[in-house]
């Protein structure tokens, strides 16, 4: 056995004592029971939302109709078809029935499972009965809106601004942070915090100039308001990017330098190729945001709606089907999709970059 084996095992040791521990499995499981519920809790408005999409009207407005998209059971019988009740019988078993024929102190009722026997009557006010339900989704809701809110025009329209205004924060935000990390340069520390106070600096303070220079440019009613200032970077990005560029080691630039690299070359084949858990995760809330944005479109882009992407476009939807809940749902529903499936395929990731970027060099 080598030195290192051995190292590896007393070091291993402990470990597998503390996980057969029952104090320690007992405080783990709680743990894990308490996330759980945080989670479920968490995530509760999203799941309630997910079954409103799938239910009709008549569904929700139904008393005591369960969670799931459920209507009241049926049953055909000689070409019509009859509610189903729980109804009791004199031995203390409670079936399943149809009720065909309705009475004030009796009933007729059908066995769905053998209905050759013929009626039963049943002494009582079916009145007092409850139904059963049966589980049955609307999958028409989301037809139903992918072709009122002509859904596949503003998926493009969102898509593409959401992935140029990515491309853009990335390779802007990349190229500032990378100058700040790597080049020593006089007033660079005055310049990074003028670039990190204009974080604090309220949007409402420079909407109306912005505005005006967009307008005096004739960029209103075009994609140019909304993707341009994508390419001149941030101080958000800027900071994550360069928090991160500080935890690689600067003697990979010093041997590529040696080498003949140039500062771009270093960058491309060097920094770049460590960096992309937070290029990752820049790109992931680049992406989220320019996709959930709705005020920057709603106002440079009123009265185009060729132009609108899925926020804006739904928002008119709910003025005009404000009766249609589940349509709304549904729509929303639509609209989360893509993010959800994109964080879920690069979480790891993502998580990664977020967690190194706190980390001091």
């Amino acid at each position: 056995m080598t030195a290192a084996t051995a190292a590896m095992n007393q070091t291993e040791a402990p470990r597998r004592r503390r996980r057969f521990d029952p104090q320690f499995v007992t405080r783990a499981a709680i743990l894990t029971v308490v996330m759980v519920g945080i989670l479920l809790v968490f995530l509760a408005p999203l799941g309630y939302s997910a079954l409103l999409s799938l239910k009709t009207e008549q569904q929700i407005s139904q008393l005591n109709s369960p969670l799931l998209p459920s209507d009241p059971a049926t049953f055909e019988y000689q070409g019509k078809t009859y509610p189903v009740y729980y109804v009791p019988m004199p031995d203390g078993s409670t079936h399943e029935l149809a009720l065909v024929k309705k009475g004030r102190q009796s009933s007729d009722f059908v066995d769905p499972a053998n209905p050759g026997a013929g009626t039963i009557t049943w002494q009582g006010s079916w009145r007092n009965l409850e139904q059963p339900w049966e589980v049955a989704p609307q999958w028409d809701n989301y037809a139903q809106v992918w072709n009122l809110i002509d859904f596949p025009r503003l998926l493009f329209n969102t898509i593409a601004l959401a992935v140029i205004g990515t491309i853009g924060t990335v390779v802007s935000c990349t190229l500032v942070a990378y100058g700040f990390a790597r080049f020593r340069f006089p007033g660079r520390g005055a310049m990074f915090t003028l670039l990190l106070a204009t974080i604090f600096l309220p949007s409402a303070v420079t909407l109306i100039p912005t505005y005006t220079l967009f307008f005096k440019l004739g960029w209103v009613g075009t994609w140019l308001p909304l993707l341009v200032p994508a390419f001149f970077a941030n101080a958000y990005d800027v900071f994550l990017i360069r928090q991160y560029l500080l935890t690689i080691p600067r003697d990979l630039d010093e041997a590529a330098s040696i080498d003949g690299a140039g500062s771009f070359r270093i960058l491309r084949s060097v920094v770049l190729p460590q960096a992309w858990p937070v290029i990752i995760a820049v790109s992931i809330f680049t992406f989220v945001y320019a996709w959930n944005d709705y005020f920057g479109p709603l106002i440079y882009l009123a009265g185009h709606d060729d132009l609108v992407p899925l926020q804006v476009g739904l928002k008119r939807f709910e003025g005009i089907y404000h009766t249609q809940t589940t349509l709304i749902q549904a729509g929303n529903m639509m609209t989360l999709l893509i993010p959800v499936i994109l964080f879920v395929i690069f979480q790891r990731t993502f998580t990664r970059g977020i967690v190194v970027t706190g980390v001091e060099k």
